[in-house]
């Protein structure tokens, strides 16, 4: 497998396609036919294959995927649980918020007489 990229500095394309190689890297180490982990995780060879070569998939034939290989742990830490612990709800008895807002422009007095100088 080649050099692992830096994810925070590369594009998006550059991330799926390490992803992809990835997938490919971790299959073979496992001794996997791609007909082997294709029919495992329920996806046609031709979509396995597609993925391995550019990255391109969907989210579903990703999850599918991860839990033909038994990776399904690895999903959780993609985007981190927003909620408080009981105990920090408690301590600082906030609600949880149910939708965004925007945050408020704070307000510049505009021109009034006098101000000429």
């Amino acid at each position: 497998m080649a050099s692992s990229i830096e994810y925070a500095l590369a594009s998006p394309e550059q991330i799926v396609a390490d992803l992809g190689r990835r997938i490919e890297a971790l299959r073979l180490a496992r001794n996997l036919r791609r007909e082997d982990l294709a029919a495992k995780a329920g996806i046609a060879t031709r979509t396995l294959a597609r993925f391995e070569s550019s990255g391109r998939a969907t989210l579903e034939t990703l999850v599918r995927v991860l839990a033909a290989l038994h990776l399904t742990d690895v999903l959780q830490a993609l985007v981190p649980d927003p909620s408080l612990s009981p105990i920090d709800r408690l301590e600082t008895q906030a609600k949880p918020r149910r939708r965004a807002r925007l945050k408020p422009t704070p307000h510049k007095p505009g021109w009034t007489w006098g101000d000429e100088s």
